[in-house]
């Protein structure tokens, strides 16, 4: 690999920096292997715990108070790979700049998870050694797939009783399809973790208990029973790379010698290629297994000279591609992934850079608001503690200070590159409430603080409702809102009062139907004049709105074909039955006539919007209601009552699995039944039961129900 690629002044080559996240479904033991990383890195010298809420990076109070990851916290640090006898490395000896963002595992939070994903090279995703594969870990799987990042799975928590690492390995492969393989099994589980399996060295490495917190460990030959496991499990490893990577598949079948070095070089090659999945084992908690899984890290994920180009466009030509290349000496070029207001130092926009080198003092550029902006201070961030820097090179992650007209999504680049990479996507917020401030002399500082709130955060969204003047908030659910009414109050000291949750619904057609608008005023002077017919019908389920411009001969001219469509828009914003946002509609623009003087663009867009009405009245319209996918897990004791509870809420269950002595229910449940859900399953499995749930689709709402939405709405 040439060198050319570094500036001589960055203090680690690009070949040796790996950016990585740590994913998983809420409760697998992130921030807690985050934590044993710092420790073992050298970064920390004591370790903290997530239950005494001394964590590094769970910096917030609420997440302290809460023992959760609510804002993915970025942290840097650096691993050698020791030599050691009878153990093959790829890097030994070469200190490595890892940089990791440990992200948020409640569906919650979901739009930390995506954000980081899109800028990260790699990734450990951490399975509980208990609960397997969990909602939440599919859902960041497939936000994985999505960035193509190339990740490692991290089966934690092997020292929990029920804990097995075969059951996981293989719902890894079966409800994920990953090609996974195993390359660091656990020795023995629950209370008899001792260490692992290194199945490329065939070593065992035994991790020793004192006070060390399992820095010291030896390698140590296998045992005849940790032999047979190592021996079909390195077949089996052998067996997957050669079907995958053909420089390996080549030497296989000319039967040349494979040396461990040819084999660790070819499973990097397929992880980089999102062809293969190594999968380790142990224990974060119980400080076993977590240095090799750092050298797997250095092994198997990429650097960033590793990955594909960055693929931007050209803000004036869609059309036109322009590759983004990794390297210090290419025009500056980075994505802005995260805003955070910190009281200290104000707007932090954190970046990850992927071509170039920015200074502080330089100005960046744009191409979205084509703006140039100057860089006051540059920071790499430890959690919430910050270093300046005098310059930030291609491949690191860093945040400035200074910058004003940004969102979360925005390209910054060298002034005159005119470049917009690939922003994260997010989903749509599912639950609203109203909000108010206690005291009328809060109104100012409860709308600067609900501005800054949404521009950090993607899906928390904050509108007025014109009907009834509320401000209106809304996000990805009850905890979301939870956390942001408690930022209100501690970060920005605004006391606010909130109304009861709000739910995103939904309508629809399920007919076609024509629809007629005429505007016709005349009142002296100036008249207005708009007539437009349309046809609508029901569209594919996600689709959205499509319109098919089928006008002929000039019944409506040109110039006003846009207003129709503004219109069209505009009445799709409010249905008829209780003036909730209208989905998945086909509209077919048919003609109309128009008035050679008193013709207008606003008359069309009015005339529009009354076609639209028309045609709704005929079309027969639905109400839709958010529908959540919840997984409960609990002991079987209590599964009946659960059950009994699920279907008083018109739940749908899906199906039921058992795993040990818990029962795991899947059903489909209306968001509107689930509020207080905690707080039930609690009281009846007695504190024994976990829940999680995702958006999952929108149905039609019983037509009793749809009376009470429609009365609550004063339609």
């Amino acid at each position: 690999m040439s060198s050319n690629h570094n500036s001589p002044d960055r203090p680690y080559p690009l070949e040796r920096t790996r950016n990585i996240g740590i994913a998983a479904h809420i409760d697998a033991g992130k921030t807690t292997l985050t934590e044993r990383i710092l420790f073992y890195t050298g970064m920390i010298h004591k370790i903290g715990e997530v239950h005494d809420g001394a964590a590094t990076t769970d910096w917030m109070e609420q997440e302290r108070e809460r023992g959760i990851t609510i804002t993915s916290a970025a942290v840097t640090t650096e691993w050698w790979q020791h030599e050691e006898d009878g153990v093959a490395k790829l890097f030994t000896g070469q200190k490595q700049r890892i940089n990791i963002i440990d992200t948020p595992g409640h569906v919650d939070f979901t739009a930390e998870v995506e954000r980081s994903l899109r800028v990260l090279d790699g990734a450990i995703v951490v399975f509980c050694g208990v609960a397997g594969v969990q909602p939440q870990t599919e859902t960041v799987w497939r936000q994985a797939t999505k960035y193509h990042v190339p990740r490692i799975v991290f089966v934690n928590k092997m020292d929990r009783v029920g804990a097995n690492f075969d059951n996981v390995f293989h719902e890894v492969k079966e409800k994920l399809g990953a090609n996974a393989v195993r390359i660091l099994i656990p020795i023995g589980a629950e209370d008899h973790l001792t260490g692992q399996i290194d199945v490329v060295n065939q070593k065992a490495i035994h991790y020793i208990d004192d006070a060390t917190f399992g820095s010291k460990y030896e390698i140590i030959d296998l045992d005849a029973d940790q032999k047979k496991i190592a021996e079909e499990a390195y077949a089996e490893l052998l067996d997957a790379v050669v079907s995958v990577d053909d420089q390996l598949g080549e030497k296989f079948l000319m039967e040349e010698p494979i040396s461990r070095e040819d084999l660790k070089q070819a499973i990097r090659r397929a992880t980089i290629a999102n062809k293969l999945v190594p999968v380790a084992g142990g224990s974060a908690f119980k400080n076993k297994g977590v240095q090799y899984l750092l050298d797997a890290v250095i092994d198997y994920l990429p650097s960033p000279l590793e990955l594909p180009a960055m693929v931007g466009m050209d803000p004036d030509n869609e059309d036109h591609k322009i590759e983004v290349h990794t390297s210090d000496n290419e025009k500056f070029c980075s994505l802005a992934f995260k805003l955070w207001a910190d009281k200290f130092v104000g707007k932090l926009v954190f970046f990850r850079v992927y071509s170039g080198v920015i200074k502080k003092g330089d100005t960046v550029y744009n191409p979205r608001t084509r703006r140039s902006e100057r860089v006051g201070r540059l920071i790499q961030i430890q959690a919430n503690e910050h270093k300046d820097i005098q310059a930030c090179y291609a491949g690191d992650i860093a945040a400035m200070v200074g910058l004003k007209n940004v969102t979360t999504g925005d390209t910054l680049a060298k002034e005159g590159y005119d470049v917009v990479l690939e922003p994260p996507t997010f989903p749509e917020p599912v639950i609203s409430m109203a909000v108010e401030p206690k005291t009328k002399a809060d109104q100012e500082k409860l709308a600067n603080a609900l501005a800054r709130l949404s521009e950090e955060d993607p899906t928390f969204q904050v509108k007025t409702d014109e009907e009834t003047g509320q401000t209106i908030i809304s996000g990805m659910g009850e905890l979301h809102l939870e956390i942001i009414v408690d930022r209100l109050r501690r970060e920005f000291k605004v006391e606010a009062n909130t109304g009861a949750p709000q739910i995103a619904y939904r309508e629809t057609i399920t007919a076609a139907a024509p629809g007629e608008g005429k505007l016709v005023k005349q009142s002296g002077g100036r008249g207005q004049y708009g007539h437009v017919r349309l046809e609508v019908r029901p569209n594919e389920k996600g689709k959205g709105l499509t319109i098919e411009n089928k006008i002929v001969g000039g019944e409506i001219p040109k110039d006003y074909h846009n207003a129709v469509f503004k219109g069209i828009n505009e009445a799709m914003t409010n249905g008829i039955i209780a003036g909730y946002p209208v989905i998945d509609v086909h509209v077919d623009v048919l003609g109309g006539s128009f008035h050679e003087v008193d013709s207008n663009e606003n008359a069309f867009t009015m005339a529009a919007i009354f076609a639209m009405k028309d045609a709704f009245n005929k079309a027969k319209s639905i109400l839709l209601e958010p529908i959540m996918a919840v997984e409960v897990s609990t002991p079987d004791d209590y599964q009946g009552d659960v059950m009994g509870d699920l279907n008083r809420r018109r739940g749908q269950i899906q199906n039921m699995e058992s795993k040990g002595k818990l029962a795991v229910i899947r059903a489909n449940v209306p968001l509107k039944e689930m509020f207080g859900y905690s707080t039930a399953v609690r009281t009846l499995s007695s504190g024994r039961a976990s829940y999680s749930m995702t958006p999952s689709h929108f149905e039609q709402v019983p037509g009793n129900i749809v009376s009470e939405i429609v009365t609550d709405r004063g339609h």
